[in-house]
């Protein structure tokens, strides 16, 4: 999956918690959010930003949840980032894992 089609799926399916998404699919819309936010900060509007944030938050919960649908994994294990540090770290642990190679609870296996 490339860039923009990664990017393209994740806002089309910004509320869309169920399914299975890749890993590329994850990373590039995580680089096209931080690419974004980095971009607005510079140009220095603090309410821009801040609405980009608030409306980049549900598209990024729900590729969350898919990809960790994907290492089958509930999505309910995205509250464990509100321990600080340490599950953000085991977040990261999860979502660089590979894709199961069959089908699983969540669904068959992204293309």
């Amino acid at each position: 999956m490339t860039f923009v089609e990664a990017t393209q799926t994740c806002l089309r399916k910004y509320v869309d918690f169920t399914g299975r998404a890749s890993r590329s699919e994850f990373w590039w819309f995580f680089l096209f959010q931080v690419i974004l936010m980095v971009v607005i900060s510079l140009l220095g509007s603090e309410t821009i930003s801040g609405l980009v944030g608030l409306a980049l938050v549900l598209p990024s919960l729900a590729v969350g949840a898919r990809r960790l649908h994907d290492v089958g994994k509930s999505g309910w294990l995205l509250l464990i980032n509100l321990v600080p540090l340490i599950g953000f770290l085991v977040l990261i642990f999860f979502w660089v894992q590979p894709s199961q190679p069959d089908g699983n609870a969540y669904g068959a296996l992204p293309a």
